[in-house]
């Protein structure tokens, strides 16, 4: 089979109208049939790569990012890193934001196949109540955090949007930012937590394959495709500052699903300039009822060091988020290279700063060092921990 010219390459990449990202994934065959997309990661050269490595850095083209997250890639890893590191410096200086999650509920109606909290999983559940979340806020807020991440299953009958904005309005006080990581809602319900002080929220796809999201989710609300893959649009619509993309990594091959993810966050960068995006790189951990050789591609720490620095050398601005599922080692070696946030002193059990071992967490937590061993460490690499994000005069003169 002879192999295309560069010409055919980039004619392929980049003729497009700017539809709906589904409509875009769909005539890039990036939702299915990828065995194409897979040759052409295969046909890359190591000369390619480095014609690459010559321009510019921190502008996306699909047949750029092709390029960088290829095998043949693998070879420029440490020239990646020097760019990506420099870049990094340029846009964002020498800071690193901290934030932590705390997580409000267990109880969930989805049966995804890699989630401890999958509805057919037996355990004992947990919710908080307002003062119960409020009370582990309170101690995130002791360690220092400014930032607090918002995270539930979907739990609506008691995680709802009146929930939400109490939690919200009750927190705004205490810190400079709130997000959410929570199931997918409607534009008019993020509408509404915008306006009660929540910025950003994280919505997962999971992962861009049609048919391996099909199997991933069985049942559920989840289970729909079309719908999960419209929630950051919703979120822009409604105003959200920050939007936070990524995938599971380990349910597909992750060259590819970051093929998906750069087209997503290149639409989203057209469409909503007002809205920042970012990119969590959540790899698969051990959890309640999930049992890790039904997965056949989880990825290497090198696999993951190659995705950071390849979506950094194309979205210059775009903030990359790495969490306390990566261990303590490899965190502290990627963490100079292009990290922008990071949490510490990660609890995944709701109630779990209060009570240590109250019910069960989603996924086990790799890296459980405290919030002040984190900020020691990025400090002895010349970096330094931010705990708080913005400030709140300004949130009050640009809030609608």
């Amino acid at each position: 089979m002879p192999r295309p010219t560069a010409h055919a390459v980039r004619s392929m990449v980049q003729t497009h109208t700017d539809n709906s990202i589904g409509d875009i994934l769909a005539k890039r065959h990036l939702d299915a049939d990828r065995d194409r997309w897979r040759q052409r990661l295969r046909d890359v050269t190591t000369r390619d790569v480095e014609a690459v490595l010559a321009t510019r850095p921190g502008s996306y083209r699909l047949d750029k990012l092709l390029a960088l997250v290829s095998p043949a890639a693998e070879a420029c890893l440490e020239e990646m890193a020097r760019q990506s590191q420099t870049l990094t410096r340029q846009r964002f200086g020498r800071t690193i934001k901290l934030y932590a999650p705390l997580y409000l509920s267990s109880f969930c109606v989805n049966r995804c196949r890699y989630c401890g909290f999958n509805v057919e999983n037996r355990f004992e559940r947990t919710r908080l109540t307002i003062d119960e979340a409020l009370a582990d806020a309170e101690r995130i807020a002791r360690e220092g955090f400014r930032d607090i991440l918002l995270v539930s299953s979907e739990d609506r009958t008691f995680i709802t949007s009146d929930y939400l904005a109490e939690l919200a309005a009750r927190l705004r006080e205490r810190f400079s930012f709130i997000g959410i990581e929570i199931y997918q809602m409607s534009a008019g319900e993020y509408r509404r937590l915008f306006e009660a002080g929540i910025e950003g929220v994280t919505l997962y796809q999971e992962t861009y394959d049609r048919q391996e999201y099909a199997r991933q989710h069985p049942g559920g609300p989840k289970a729909d495709y079309d719908l999960r893959l419209r929630g950051p649009d919703d979120m822009a619509q409604a105003g959200m500052r920050e939007i936070g993309l990524g995938v599971l990594l380990g349910l597909a091959d992750w060259r590819i699903e970051t093929l998906a993810l750069g087209e997503h966050a290149s639409y989203l960068i057209r469409r909503y300039w007002r809205s920042h995006v970012s990119f969590s790189f959540p790899r698969l951990r051990p959890a309640c009822g999930v049992p890790r050789d039904e997965f056949p591609h989880l990825l290497t720490d090198r696999n993951l060091v190659q995705m950071m620095l390849a979506l950094r050398l194309c979205f210059a601005d775009a903030g990359l988020v790495l969490s306390t599922r990566e261990a303590a080692p490899f965190r502290d070696h990627v963490v100079a290279l292009g990290p922008t946030r990071i949490s510490a002193g990660s609890r995944t059990n709701p109630g779990g700063y209060s009570q240590a071992d109250r019910g069960e967490g989603q996924f086990e937590v790799s890296d459980r060092r405290s919030p002040r061993e984190v900020a020691d460490m990025l400090a002895r690499h010349g970096l330094e921990p931010v705990w708080k994000d913005w400030d709140r005069a300004f949130l009050d003169t640009n809030r609608p």
